[in-house]
């Protein structure tokens, strides 16, 4: 099976609990190819550190994990050329994003946001990207939580430009967005 009848560079969006994360490690695991999980989340509170739990012990065991919150770019490079032919998949943009926004220096999500489009422009390999959809719902009132809603949108349009397929994730349900 070649890669193009596997899979194909996909963003996934859904909202919380939406069945995202499971829908993209059985479409990684169903295309019978290498998996290299690349998680985002940083435990920095006890529920947090369950969450990320669930997540390691809902993935199979023999799958690599590269944990890295915040240089993306470089984790995905890493990932494709250290196993090569192998399913990347990213869980979550939507924890990336944050962790970026609330880095010291104000030029780090600008460059590292630039760095992950670049990279996504040149990687030929099968990818599963994963985030949450949240601009959906009322707009935020605190300024920070704004410039996160608006900055995960302008990721996912640009990401969805560049991929060949968007699913969204309604209550376990894929619904195809965009496809090939």
């Amino acid at each position: 099976m070649s890669y193009q009848q596997a899979l194909t560079a996909e963003l996934i969006l859904g909202g919380a609990r939406s069945g995202k994360s499971r829908y993209a490690e059985s479409k990684a695991q169903d295309s019978a190819l290498p998996v290299v999980y690349i998680a985002t989340a940083q435990a920095l509170d006890p529920e947090m550190d369950q969450r990320i739990v669930h997540h390691r012990e809902s993935r199979p065991a023999h799958w690599p994990t590269v944990e890295e919150p915040l240089l993306l770019a470089q984790a995905l490079q890493q990932a494709a050329q250290q196993h090569p032919g192998a399913v990347i998949l990213v869980d979550c943009l939507t924890l990336w994003v944050t962790n970026c926004l609330l880095h010291e220096d104000e030029q780090f999500w600008p460059q590292q946001k630039q760095a992950l489009l670049d990279v996504l422009a040149q990687l030929r390999c099968p990818l599963l990207l994963v985030s949450n959809e949240v601009g959906q719902g009322v707009v935020p009132m605190g300024e920070l939580s704004r410039r996160f809603v608006d900055e995960s949108g302008r990721l996912h349009q640009d990401i969805a430009a560049l991929v060949e397929a968007v699913t969204l994730v309604v209550a376990g349900i894929p619904v195809a967005v965009k496809r090939p």
